[in-house]
């Protein structure tokens, strides 16, 4: 034991000398109350808080920001599974002999970030920092954390442009969530409308509406909207639908693209099938 002491202090006596020297200095200044000593120590105090709040400073922002991701994306996730239980809470109240139905849906979620925005108020669109280098493909949905946002309408190596629901391009089969009544909706270039809705239908202010079943765009439910008013056209038998968009258009900067993979025979037949 003693040998290997004694390599060791012929090996690193010059470091062990100085670390000892600086020790005992740093005793002796925290010691002296010499007006000349105080600054220096003021000083220093100083300097090292100034660097060390800089440095945390680094290290906050870049763990926020994945912070950030992960709960938003956690949110958009908790949206799509909430809005599932509320299908199967309908679900279950028109079947009640049935129970015990297993969710086996998962969502691909990929994060991007809106990167411009349109100013028209018929042909509003978005362009987000992820293409077809990350997988996405035409006719995906793209959701917050609140709803669907649109449906990519183009692509390139690295962007996407996102048709809203704020386009007047696009037309989409929906669906009462509580009464189950489906229907078509667009935007007429001021609102959100389900068009040529029969007085029949039970539709009241405040349903929520989501994407129908029926639709091959997105093969599950998304909440679009919520029911604001029902006018009625010029013919008489036909209501307008107005809704207002649950997902917050102006203010998101953050979605998320779900990969869904789409069948061209289905697109095709599609009754809101979009033109490329």
């Amino acid at each position: 034991m003693l040998r290997i002491f004694s390599n060791l202090w012929e090996e690193f006596k010059e470091y062990i000398i100085l670390v000892v020297l600086l020790v005992v200095s740093l005793i002796l200044i925290s010691l002296n109350e010499q007006p000349g000593i105080k600054k220096v120590k003021a000083i220093s105090f100083g300097t090292f808080a100034s660097v060390t709040s800089v440095i945390s400073d680094v290290f906050s922002t870049s763990s926020l920001r994945s912070e950030n991701e992960t709960l938003r994306r956690k949110n958009a996730e908790l949206m799509l599974k909430v809005n599932k239980l509320r299908d199967y809470e309908v679900t279950n109240k028109e079947l009640k002999g049935l129970v015990g139905i297993k969710d086996t849906t998962t969502f691909p979620l990929l994060p991007a970030t809106i990167i411009s925005k349109s100013l028209s108020r018929s042909q509003n669109v978005f362009t987000l920092n992820k293409g077809e280098n990350d997988g996405i493909k035409p006719g995906m949905p793209v959701i917050n954390d609140q709803g669907l946002v649109g449906i990519i309408y183009n692509t390139s190596g690295d962007f996407s442009i996102v048709r809203t629901l704020r386009n007047s391009e696009l037309k989409l089969a929906v669906k009462n969530q509580r009464s189950r009544v489906d229907g078509l909706m667009k935007w007429n270039g001021s609102d959100l409308v389900i068009v040529n809705v029969p007085k029949t239908y039970d539709i009241k202010p405040n349903d929520i509406i989501v994407t129908s079943d029926i639709s091959s765009i997105i093969p599950f439910t998304i909440p679009v909207g919520k029911v604001v008013e029902l006018t009625q056209v010029e013919t008489g038998i036909f209501n307008e639908v107005r809704l207002t968009p649950i997902a917050d258009l102006d203010r998101s900067e953050n979605v998320f693209v779900i990969k869904v993979v789409q069948s061209k025979q289905k697109n095709d037949l599609e009754l809101n099938f979009f033109n490329k």
